[in-house]
């Protein structure tokens, strides 16, 4: 990765001028089944332009009480997007779906709408565990409202169970991976997205102050992550049996 970062060709990503930006981006958006994706410096920033993009302010999302949009961003999507969480009990595999139609009812009854819902693949709170695969369709198939999935450790869930990257992605409508935390990159996440959402997040990442100039250096790790780590992500998990 040093070596990498070293030879790395860059260029002004604040202006989309960053080859190597590109590059890593479009790996990512190929590898999860998406049409676009922008790299940024944190998860939380990543979870941060998802809820600004796919909500309005005083909105309702719907997620785990534990997830760590909810619990572990220090409020921040009631300060930056100005939206509310209706939150499901998540010690579980997965989002209950009654639970989940429960809130959804609620608009007619006067309650504020929900308008997007975030899930967590793997549930950190749950043990790490992988999302269910057949839960996750079903929610897609009971509502029409935009998912989120923070998938900081996505890569995890794909080597532990061998489902696809691409198929626990598809019923979401964006994705989110950390580069930083098992693939070993020294910084950085991506935000994977439909194409017509894309100037959107990137307007909201400069609002956050993410905007990045030649940061092909670091964009250049995580092309060597996306690469090569994956695969060895069986060893951590060998690992951490172990240790069980």
């Amino acid at each position: 990765m040093r070596e990498a970062m070293a030879s790395a060709v860059v260029g002004d990503d604040g202006f989309g001028d960053d080859p190597t930006v590109r590059e890593l981006e479009e790996r990512y958006a190929q590898l999860v089944g998406k049409e676009a994706a922008l790299f940024v410096p944190s998860g939380v920033m990543a979870n941060q332009i998802a809820m600004r993009i796919l909500t309005q302010p005083g909105d309702v999302v719907i997620a785990g009480t534990y997830a760590h949009v909810v619990a572990f961003e220090m409020g921040a999507s009631a300060r930056n997007a100005g939206i509310q969480f209706a939150t499901i009990d998540d010690n579980a595999t997965s989002l209950n779906l009654n639970d989940v139609r429960r809130i959804l009812a609620g608009e007619d009854d006067h309650l504020a709408a929900a308008r997007a819902i975030v899930v967590e693949n793997t549930n950190m709170f749950a043990g790490g565990t992988p999302y269910d695969l057949d839960q996750l369709r079903a929610l897609r198939s009971m509502t029409s409202l935009p998912i989120h999935m923070d998938g900081a450790r996505l890569f995890n869930a794909h080597v532990a169970t061998g489902i696809s990257l691409a198929s626990y992605t598809a019923p979401v409508t964006t994705v989110m991976s950390c580069l930083s935390k098992s693939l070993c990159a020294p910084v950085g996440s991506l935000l994977a997205l439909p194409s017509d959402l894309v100037e959107a997040a990137r307007v909201e990442r400069k609002r956050l102050g993410g905007a990045m100039r030649q940061v092909g250096i670091l964009a250049a790790a995580g092309i060597v992550a996306l690469n090569s780590q994956i695969t060895r992500l069986a060893e951590d998990h060998e690992r951490a049996a172990r240790l069980g």
